[in-house]
């Protein structure tokens, strides 16, 4: 004997489990769309700063063009190499504790986002005696601290650190 099912008996079941995986998948591209926008929207507002590497600028050899920057928290800061011969990376001691720093190849473009605040000592190792530095001040910086001029840093990178910190906006 068989058992004739009509197709009637199930078509109700059937629309129902049809209509809540549309609206499971519907759920699923919202919240994805959801994520993505706040992901999109949050880098919106960081900014890309160019840095130059160059050997000679208006009042200064082998110098970052410019050589103080002040930015937010999510910024990037892209080094430009225009001149050969130059690297940008970071000095031990000369970064918040919690950051890893960033060492770039010579002569190649390297773009570093900052997401931690606090000030950046910044050099071109080959130039470094010759005064090659930069400060990136990132967020609010409250105060210079007292360990970023200290160590061994020869007295022309001391000084144009020296005037670089003169810059700072103190809590802005």
């Amino acid at each position: 004997m068989y058992t004739v099912f009509a197709w009637a008996d199930y078509a109700p079941r059937a629309r129902q489990i049809l209509f809540l995986e549309r609206e499971n998948l519907m759920i699923q591209n919202l919240s994805l769309a959801v994520a993505m926008t706040t992901l999109l929207a949050s880098n919106a507002f960081a900014e890309v700063h160019e840095v130059q590497m160059l050997n000679r600028t208006a009042d200064a050899k082998m110098a970052f063009e410019p050589a103080f920057l002040q930015i937010a928290e999510g910024d990037s800061v892209k080094f430009l190499a225009k001149d050969r011969g130059h690297n940008a990376e970071t000095i031990a001691g000369m970064t918040p504790e919690e950051t890893a720093g960033f060492k770039g190849k010579i002569n190649e473009e390297i773009e570093v986002m900052f997401d931690t605040a606090g000030l950046y000592g910044i050099k071109c190792k080959p130039h470094f005696a010759m005064g090659m530095v930069m400060t990136i001040a990132v967020g609010e910086v409250l105060e210079v601290p007292e360990t970023f001029l200290e160590g061994r840093i020869s007295k022309k990178p001391k000084a144009r650190f020296e005037e670089q910190i003169a810059n700072l906006k103190i809590g802005q």
